[in-house]
């Protein structure tokens, strides 16, 4: 059983930055690539970033690309998601999920990722 839990969300100034943690309860974290995926009021998920289970492959939607980083600590269990420079169309539920990993590929589609974290509330003020 695997179990996420997500932190670091907040009301947030355009411009600014928040770090979004996920803590895995599970026993060999490094078994999964791991994603993040927003959910905005009134749109569908949609993928935000992606690390394979060693941290040597990222994947990045376009619209985040130069501004988020992902990375992960396979010693903490844990997954990072950096947003820099937020822009208020990045108002969103974020999620993260875990997908068992079969090679070192993290996917940016949400059908392949089998857990999921009750989400944490990003809000961003123009």
């Amino acid at each position: 059983q695997v179990q996420l839990a997500e932190s670091g969300g907040g009301v947030v100034q355009a411009g600014s930055s928040l770090r979004l943690s996920c803590a895995a309860s599970v026993r060999t974290f490094s078994a999964y690539a791991m994603g993040w995926f927003r959910q905005a009021p009134g749109k569908e998920r949609e993928f935000v970033a992606a690390i394979s289970w060693s941290g040597s492959n990222t994947d990045y939607a376009d619209s985040v690309k130069g501004r988020f980083t992902i990375s992960r600590d396979n010693a903490k269990k844990t997954v990072y998601l950096q947003m820099n420079s937020l822009k208020p169309e990045g108002t969103a539920v974020y999620y993260c999920a875990a997908d068992i990993a079969y090679s070192d590929y993290g996917s940016s589609f949400e059908a392949e990722y089998d857990h999921w974290g009750q989400g944490t509330q990003v809000t961003v003020s123009s």
